[in-house]
C-alpha cells in the first residue's frame, strides 16, 4: 500500500512539474504582415524575375509557402474584415471596399447588395481573442474598416493604433502624407490628414517599419500580437527616387510592371527584413509566428499578374489569389510547399491554434486551423471555398458574381445574366478554357453548392434596377 501511495504521489508530482514547466514556457507571438494589393507572383518566391523581394522569399525558405493562397474578396476592406474575424465577408455583410460608390443608378442592370460601412464591435476580433489572453496587441498601417469615432483598431481589441484610419490610401506616401479624394458616393473631398508623426522626406512604409521594431523592442518581455497592415503598394504609385531609377533602367519589354510600383514592392520587402531583424536582435525569432500575406490581387495599371486571369476587382484568380506564407521555427519543416486551398478567415483559428489558445468556433465560424498542413500532421476538412461579391466596380474583367472552389475546380456565376463558367485550375491556371459545356453535372453540382451556401450564411442578394436605362440618361 505504501509503494501504491508513494507511486500516486510522484504521479502528482511530476503531472504539476509538467504543468509548472508548460506554464513557464514562453508564449508564442504573432506577427501578420498584410500588403495591400500586392499581387501573387509579385514577389520572388512566387516566380518574379522583376521585383526584387529578397526577406519575403527568405520567410517562404524559412517556412511554408502556400500556391493556392486566397484573399477573401477581391477588394480590400471586406478581405480585411475577414482576417480580424474569421467569417466570410458575406456572413458579416461587409462585402464592399468602404465607402465604395461605383454602382450607377442609369448603368446598372441590378441593384448592389446591402452592406455595412463598418466593422461591427459585436465581432470578437482575433486582436479581442489574443489581448484577453494576455498578450500585448499593436496594430499599424491601413485600417479602411470604420470611422474614427467608435469603429477605429483602438475599438476592436489592439492597444496602440498607429496610423490606421477610415480612408484606404495614404493622400501621399512622402511625409506628411497628406493628400484630397472626391468621394464617389458624395462628391465632397476627403481631405486626407497626416496619419502620423515624421520628417520631411520621410517615407510611409520605412516609418511603419519603423514604428514595428518599435512595438516589438517595446514588448519583448511580454508576449505580444503586431499586425503591419501596410498602405503600400496601394495606389498613388510612389517609389522611393533612388529605388525607382534602377527599375526606370530596365527595358520596357522586361518589366513586370511600374518601376513605381517595382520600388514599392522593394521597399516593403526592406520592411519585412528590419521585422525579422529586431526579433533576431531580441532573440524573439524563434518563437515567432510570422503570417505574410495580400489582401486582393495586383491592381492592373500597376503591375501584370500572368499567368492568372485579370486583376484586383475580379473574381478571377488574378484577383483572389494572394501571396500566403507562414514561417513558425520549429513546427514547419522550411522550404516547405502546399498546395492546399487557403485563404483569409484561416489566420484567426491557426493563431490561436499555434498559440495553445482555446478556439471561439461562434466567432471564427468560417475559418480552419493550418496546423494539421503547417506541422505536416493533417489536412483541412472543408469541401469548397467560396465568394460573394454584389458589386459593381471599375476594375477592368471585373462584374457582379459569386465564386465557389473545389478542388481543383472553380464556377463562376455572373448576377447580371446568370452565366455559369467552369475552370479545371489545376489544369488552366489562367481560367482561359470554359469547361461548362462539355461538364454539365459538374457545373449543376457546384452551382447547387453555392446557392446553398449563400443560403446559410445570409448572403444579401443583389435585386433588378427599375432606374436602368441602359446607360441612356
Amino acid at each position: 500500500m505504501r509503494s501504491v501511495l508513494c507511486l500516486a504521489a510522484s504521479i502528482v508530482l511530476l503531472c504539476g512539474t509538467t504543468e509548472a514547466a508548460a506554464a513557464s514556457e514562453p508564449k508564442t507571438n504573432v506577427v501578420v504582415i498584410l500588403i495591400d494589393d500586392l499581387g501573387w507572383n509579385d514577389v520572388g518566391c512566387y516566380g518574379s524575375k522583376y521585383y526584387r523581394t529578397p526577406n519575403i522569399d527568405r520567410l517562404a525558405s524559412d517556412g511554408m509557402r502556400f500556391t493556392d493562397g486566397y484573399a477573401a474578396c477581391n477588394v480590400c476592406s471586406p478581405s480585411r474584415a475577414a482576417i480580424l474575424t474569421g467569417k466570410y465577408p458575406a456572413r458579416l455583410l461587409l462585402t464592399q471596399w468602404l465607402p465604395s460608390g461605383r454602382w450607377n443608378a442609369n448603368k446598372n442592370r441590378l441593384r448592389e447588395g446591402r452592406y455595412l460601412s463598418n466593422l461591427p464591435l459585436e465581432e470578437v476580433t482575433i486582436a479581442e481573442a489574443m489581448r484577453e489572453s494576455g498578450y500585448r496587441t499593436g496594430f499599424m498601417g491601413k485600417w479602411h474598416l470604420g470611422t474614427e469615432t467608435y469603429y477605429y483598431p483602438e475599438h476592436q481589441g489592439f492597444d496602440i493604433n498607429i496610423a490606421g484610419r477610415d480612408y484606404g490610401a495614404p493622400g501621399s506616401y512622402f511625409y506628411p502624407f497628406t493628400g484630397k479624394w472626391k468621394i464617389p458616393t458624395t462628391g465632397q473631398t476627403l481631405h486626407k490628414k497626416t496619419p502620423l508623426a515624421g520628417k520631411e522626406g520621410d517615407y510611409l512604409v520605412d516609418r511603419l517599419a519603423e514604428e514595428a521594431e518599435n512595438f516589438i523592442r517595446d514588448s519583448a518581455d511580454k508576449p505580444f500580437f503586431l499586425m503591419l497592415s501596410h498602405y503600400a503598394v496601394h495606389a498613388p504609385l510612389q517609389g522611393k527616387r533612388n529605388k525607382t531609377a534602377r527599375y526606370e533602367e530596365i527595358a520596357a519589354n522586361d518589366r513586370q510592371g511600374k518601376p513605381a510600383y517595382a520600388a514599392m514592392v522593394e521597399s516593403v520587402d526592406d520592411s519585412v527584413g528590419r521585422v525579422m531583424r529586431i526579433l533576431r536582435e531580441l532573440k524573439l525569432a524563434e518563437r515567432t509566428l510570422v503570417i505574410f500575406t495580400s489582401d486582393n490581387g495586383g491592381f492592373a495599371k500597376a503591375t501584370s499578374n500572368s499567368p492568372l486571369r485579370a486583376n484586383k476587382g475580379s473574381n478571377y484568380e488574378g484577383g483572389l489569389r494572394v501571396p500566403f506564407i507562414v514561417r513558425w521555427p520549429g513546427k514547419i519543416k522550411p522550404g516547405a510547399v502546399s498546395a492546399e486551398p487557403v485563404i483569409g478567415m484561416d489566420l484567426f483559428p491557426t493563431i490561436l491554434d499555434a498559440t495553445l489558445l482555446p478556439p471561439r468556433p461562434h466567432q471564427h465560424v468560417d475559418g480552419e486551423s493550418l496546423v494539421p498542413v503547417l506541422t505536416g500532421s493533417g489536412r483541412l476538412k472543408r469541401d469548397a471555398i467560396y465568394w460573394h461579391y454584389p458589386h459593381y466596380n471599375q476594375h477592368p474583367s471585373a462584374f457582379p458574381s459569386g465564386v465557389i472552389r473545389a478542388g481543383d475546380w472553380k464556377l463562376i456565376e455572373a448576377y447580371e445574366t446568370g452565366r455559369l463558367s467552369l475552370f479545371n485550375l489545376a489544369a488552366d491556371i489562367g481560367e482561359k478554357m470554359d469547361r461548362s459545356a462539355t461538364e454539365p453535372a459538374k457545373v449543376a453540382e457546384l452551382h447547387t453548392m453555392l446557392k446553398s451556401w449563400r443560403t446559410e450564411v445570409g448572403a444579401d442578394p443583389m435585386k433588378p434596377n427599375p432606374e436602368f436605362t441602359g446607360g441612356q440618361e
